[in-house]
């Protein structure tokens, strides 16, 4: 799958789950982990583990590989890493606390998916 058919294929996962603010970050030319970071918020701790659980399911389902998941316990923040695509699905406090869009902001354009 190509980079931009992954961040699609995330965005609209995302979106089947009602997840919100979704932010995609362009980090290829910064990171050697990652191509692009998937960003969006859940409003709770089960709507973020809701949103993270149907990304790796359906990813499962066509055969992408799932590196790694973190933070399913607390799902405050959840990150899913796919690879040339990491998703960040946070609460609103923990997105607000971090601020990845801020950190990696002025070394990337942001844009808004979907």
């Amino acid at each position: 799958m190509q980079n931009q058919q992954l961040i699609d294929f995330v965005v609209d996962k995302i979106e089947d789950m009602k997840g919100r603010d979704i932010q995609n970050l362009d980090v290829s030319q910064l990171s050697n982990v990652t191509d692009t970071m998937v960003i969006c918020s859940g409003n709770s701790k089960r709507h973020v583990k809701s949103i993270a659980d149907n990304v790796v399911k359906e990813a499962k389902l066509v055969e992408l590989e799932v590196i790694g998941i973190e933070g399913m316990d607390e799902s405050e923040w959840v990150l899913v890493d796919l690879g040339d695509v990491v998703l960040h699905v946070m609460q609103d406090s923990a997105r607000d606390f971090y601020q990845l869009e801020k950190l990696w902001a002025p070394a990337v354009s942001e844009s808004k998916a979907g």
